[in-house]
This record gives C-alpha cells, sequence and structure tokens, in this order.
C-alpha cells in the first residue's frame, strides 16, 4: 500500500487544498534546492490558483532535508517534506509524492533543473482546458555531453522499439496529470516496474509538451548505466511478452538447426562417410541445447521473479517523517 496521505493544506486566504501540486524527488540536490523553490514560487504567482511543492528526499546521502527545513520558511509557498526510511529509487519516491499530493492537477519534475519548472505551465494549461488528462514534455533540444547524450539516444531507442513506440524520442522526465490519474497510478502498486510506461498504460488523452533541457549546474546524475540498465529490465518483463516471443523463436530455430544436423550425420553413417559418426555435430547440438535451456530458464526466471515479488505486496517505500509548510497570508502574494 502506497503511504497514507496527510489532511488537506488549507491556505488561509480561500480555506481550500491546492489547486496545483508539484512533485520532486529528492537525492543528492542540497546544491539546487534553493533554486528549485525559488523557480516555483515564481511559476505560482503565475497562476490561478495556489501550488503546493512536494518533496520527498529518498533517503539522500547528504542533508538535503537539512536544507529543505531552512529554506522553505524563506519562500511563500505551501510545502510538504516526507523522508523515506532508506533509498527506495526515484519512481518510489514520484509514487510517494503523488499519494501526498492534494491539487487538482499534479506535476512531477527532477530537482537538478536539467528540466526547467516553468514548463509546468504550459502543462497546467492544456490539463485546465479539460482536453487532456495527462501531459508529458518532449525534448526540444538538450545541452549533455555527446557520451550521455548518445547514450540516452540508445536507450530510449531501444525502449521504443521494445516497450512503447508512443514515448517521445528522448524519453519521459517530466510530466503533470489531473488527479485522478495520480490516484490510479497510485493504485497500480507494482514491484519491479516503470512509472512511465504504466504512465502510458492507464492511457488517458494525453499532450506532449515541448522544452529544452540545459545542463547540469551542479552534481552528477544518479542515473547510471547499471540503473538504465535494470529500468529497461523492468520495462520489458512488466509490459511486453517480446522476450517470451524471442525465446520461442530462438527455439523454433534451434530445433531445425539440430534436425538438420542430426540428419547430416545419419545419413553421413549410412553412407560410411565418417567413421565416428556425429562427433562433431552432436558436441555442437549439446551445445547449442544447453544455451537454449540457459536461455529459457533465465527468461521464465525473470518473469516468475516479479510475479513473486508482486505477491509479497511489500509497500514500495516506507516513510519516516513528513512535516507541512502553510505560509503565512502576508506570505501569499
Amino acid at each position: 500500500m502506497p503511504p497514507s496521505t496527510p489532511d488537506p493544506i488549507l491556505l488561509p486566504e480561500t480555506g481550500m487544498p491546492p489547486r496545483y501540486s508539484v512533485v520532486v524527488p529528492v537525492y543528492g540536490n542540497r546544491a539546487t534546492l534553493p533554486a528549485v523553490l525559488s523557480r516555483l514560487a515564481a511559476v505560482a504567482e503565475q497562476l490561478d490558483g495556489a501550488l503546493e511543492a512536494v518533496f520527498v528526499v529518498d533517503g539522500s546521502p547528504d542533508d538535503s532535508a537539512a536544507v529543505l527545513a531552512e529554506v522553505v520558511p524563506l519562500q511563500g509557498l505551501a510545502v510538504q517534506v516526507l523522508e523515506h526510511s532508506r533509498n527506495f529509487g526515484s519512481f518510489a519516491a514520484i509514487r510517494t509524492g503523488l499519494a501526498a499530493a492534494r491539487g487538482d492537477f499534479v506535476g512531477v519534475m527532477a530537482a537538478d533543473l536539467q528540466e526547467p519548472p516553468e514548463v509546468m505551465l504550459g502543462f497546467f494549461r492544456e490539463l485546465r482546458s479539460g482536453e487532456f488528462d495527462v501531459a508529458v514534455g518532449r525534448r526540444a533540444s538538450r545541452v549533455d555531453p555527446g557520451a550521455s547524450a548518445l547514450m540516452s539516444k540508445v536507450f530510449w531507442g531501444l525502449y521504443r522499439r521494445a516497450i512503447n513506440p508512443d514515448i517521445p524520442p528522448g524519453g519521459v522526465d517530466v510530466f503533470a496529470c489531473t488527479r485522478d490519474v495520480a490516484q490510479r497510478l497510485v493504485l497500480l502498486d507494482e514491484s519491479h516496474t516503470s512509472l512511465v510506461a504504466l504512465l502510458y498504460w492507464v492511457g488517458f488523452r494525453r499532450v506532449e509538451v515541448p522544452y529544452d533541457r540545459v545542463a547540469r549546474a551542479e552534481g552528477k546524475s544518479g542515473w547510471t548505466l547499471r540503473k538504465k540498465v535494470t529500468y529497461l529490465s523492468d520495462s520489458v518483463f512488466a509490459f511486453t511478452r517480446i522476450p517470451i516471443h524471442a525465446l520461442t523463436a530462438l527455439g523454433v530455430v534451434g530445433t531445425v538447426v539440430t534436425t538438420v544436423v542430426a540428419l547430416f550425420v545419419l545419413v553421413s553413417w549410412l553412407t560410411g562417410r565418417i567413421d565416428s559418426p556425429g562427433y562433431t555435430p552432436l558436441m555442437l547440438t549439446m551445445l547449442l541445447s544447453t544455451f537454449l535451456l540457459l536461455t529459457g530458464m533465465g527468461v521464465l526466471g525473470s518473469y516468475v521473479w516479479r510475479t513473486y515479488e508482486n505477491t509479497k505486496r511489500r509497500p514500495s517505500a516506507l516513510t519516516r517523517s513528513h512535516w507541512i509548510h502553510d505560509p503565512a497570508p502576508e506570505e501569499h502574494p
């Protein structure tokens, strides 16, 4: 089950919960948090309703939680801060934030400021129109080192081919949705899955909003190659039967090959062409059969393991603390 949601934040001027929420997972982002708050406060001034920021500190190795406690009161912004008991991963942090968010429209962004907070204005404008339920960011441009950009292009190219061709070429790093969609995402309490793939699996009416991705100003990305491989494999085994189909095709090809080899050995033995009939082909056949067996066990084991993990019904994350800053009336613009 997801963490329990807090009582609504009642803003002094209206006595109503915020209309907009922005969820921000935090891991090693102490240097950028003041700027994130400042820019979200500027975004709030351009909206037609109150905005809250929901920070989820996901077992951050630095003092991000302490930085938030220091700088949050300096901004006239409603803020929730939730701390996980340990690091559960960014997608678990987003799910925690979605469960806690109280706005009618909920955005999700990273704390490294590579995706500008101002893109939320475009998201909320599209959602407010009533024509769309989900708004996703589509990278119009990006400023990244060559190796990182190439790796990202390869990763999302494989993702689009293996998982979902509807996802933008540069992937989805920032999005917003209605409260109804957010609640449905939280209810899909699956282990070892892809939140982006779930966002597309639930469907609803989507719109893409272009934005320019900027270079990282502070810190180092935690989105390592190992995490990308794990994320891609989780997405594959949770959302597609391609491995099963590939294994079936490999088995069919292996069967044809071994049958041809067996016929060759039989004919060669009947015609007396070999003294030690079938030794080399037999070894090749044994190796091929072993390879197919091990591959099949690995693929099926991946599906079985994920099924087993989901039967445990463990929560995706545990929240250690949760506090709310509700600004005084004079703090609001």
